[in-house]
């Protein structure tokens, strides 16, 4: 968890909260290392696990909040869902833990953060708490690395790298990625059919997995 100043945002996109707390669920190594063969039955329950776990996240941290006397509300929806029109959110998950410290956007417009590379799904909570705040991330730290790039089936990496301000459709073509996934969607009956490939590949997710193999 990692709290970020929101101020640098239109008040509202941050519904008029200074403060947005950032929270991440990891998927579990080995349903990770599995979507490099394609998504399968054990994605589908890891999904919905994760899916539980940031609706009990959120509402802890904001009960918690509310008990010390705070307001805080969970970032509505018609803030975090993408416009079905551009693809884009006002005000992603990632923007919030990007401001936050906690990682910075690949090539796959994905959240890599140190510890679990690309394999964490974000949830976020807006509050007027005046609490103490990480140092944003305004840039990629992936460097050459094209490994996402290159195993993507859809094409939608072009291989450039983000910073804070650049549109994504300068390094990644959102609508190619959903091309697939709805091919992928059409061709089985998994409730949650995402690729992950760029998930996988990552190397700081490869990291993880290692970490994980090796019980640390």
């Amino acid at each position: 968890m990692s709290c970020a100043d929101l101020s640098v945002l239109p008040p509202h996109l941050r519904e008029h909260f200074p403060r947005g707390i950032s929270m991440g669920v990891a998927f579990e190594p080995a349903v990770v290392a599995g979507l490099l063969q394609g998504p399968g039955s054990e994605f589908d329950i890891e999904f919905e696990r994760t899916s539980l776990l940031r609706k009990e996240l959120s509402a802890a941290c904001i009960q918690f909040l509310h008990a010390a006397g705070y307001d805080a509300v969970a970032v509505p929806a018609k803030l975090s869902k993408p416009d079905p029109k551009t693809l884009a959110a006002p005000l992603p998950h990632k923007t919030v833990a990007t401001l936050a410290g906690a990682g910075w956007i690949g090539k796959c417009a994905l959240l890599v953060t140190v510890r679990y590379g690309s394999a964490v799904r974000l949830v976020s909570v807006l509050t007027n708490a005046e609490l103490p705040t990480g140092t944003p991330v305004d840039q990629s730290l992936c460097g050459d690395c094209k490994d996402c790039v290159d195993i993507c089936p859809a094409g939608a990496p072009t291989g450039g790298s983000w910073r804070a301000g650049v549109p994504r459709e300068r390094f990644f073509d959102a609508f190619a990625c959903q091309r697939w996934n709805r091919h992928l969607r059409e061709s089985t009956t998994l409730r949650h059919p995402y690729c992950g490939k760029c998930i996988t590949i990552c190397p700081w997710t490869q990291r993880y997995l290692s970490r994980s193999s090796a019980g640390q």
